[in-house]
């Protein structure tokens, strides 16, 4: 897996496919690559996919008892496009990733061609409460050495046995204190967004995906029914056809949002 420094560390990604750029956020504990596993065929058909593992996660190796927040998130996917040379691009992200992506289309509206976003609200609650009941190690350890031994896969290689007993810790203080788009931070997103969520999500109650995707300036809202959190992985038919139907509706719109940026087409 090819690294690129970006914020000061080695971040690590993946490269799928061709066309114009995509990057692809993935969720929390998780890689990019089992997020998304059953988009790339579809995606990497259309796009050129980059997959960056975010800190703490998969080789992209940072000790998260040093803390881990959304503000380093965010600036670890400005640096890693500018790294790139991706001026504009477009963004999907699940769970981490989407609060990842979607404050990235606040701060950054002009670099982001389209948006799809699965799985988060914008409120504090449920999210808080869901991730300290799930990300607990001690109750990982005592209950569930399949999932202890999956975490161990993904990351003992890039960050040292063990190291996931301190990043799940890490994520939960940070979904607790970090800070709430209100309205108005919403509204300065201006390009496509594709709103998803499950209608038995934990996470994102389908009343505060609606919420989300009315605040948005053109935002489109995707409920998937009898679906979890893990929408891309347990409802890939139906979250791809919706996505292939986002992004060919929105091509105009895309294409108008690079030439404002990049007269010359390059970064197509």
């Amino acid at each position: 897996m090819p690294t690129i420094v970006a914020n000061g560390i080695e971040q690590a990604y993946e490269v799928i496919g061709a066309g114009p750029p995509l990057i692809a956020l993935h969720g929390a504990t998780s890689s990019g690559r089992e997020d998304f596993a059953a988009q790339l065929p579809s995606f990497g058909s259309a796009f050129r996919c980059f997959l960056p593992d975010a800190r703490g996660h998969g080789g992209s190796r940072w000790d998260a008892a040093q803390g881990l927040t959304l503000d380093m998130l965010v600036t670890d996917v400005a640096t890693f496009a500018d790294a790139l040379g991706l001026d504009t691009f477009h963004l999907v992200g699940f769970s981490m990733g989407a609060m990842t992506a979607l404050t990235f289309a606040v701060r950054h509206p002009d670099r982001v061609r389209t948006l799809v976003v699965i799985g988060i609200s914008t409120e504090r609650e449920p999210r808080a409460s869901v991730a300290r009941r799930l990300m607990d190690p001690a109750r990982i350890d005592r209950d569930d050495a399949t999932l202890a031994a999956t975490l161990g896969r993904r990351h003992d290689a890039g960050q040292g046995p063990g190291a996931w007993r301190r990043l799940l810790p890490a994520l939960a203080a940070d979904v607790r204190a970090q800070p709430l788009l209100a309205p108005r931070d919403l509204r300065r997103v201006d390009a496509p967004a594709l709103v998803v969520a499950g209608d038995r999500d934990p996470f994102c109650p389908v009343d505060h995906a609606w919420g989300l995707a009315r605040q948005l300036v053109d935002g489109r809202l995707l409920i998937v029914p009898d679906c979890g959190h893990e929408v891309p992985s347990l409802s890939p038919r139906l979250f791809n056809e919706a996505c292939g139907s986002f992004y060919r509706a929105t091509e105009p719109s895309a294409r108008t949002r690079l030439s404002r940026t990049d007269p010359g087409g390059s970064g197509a």
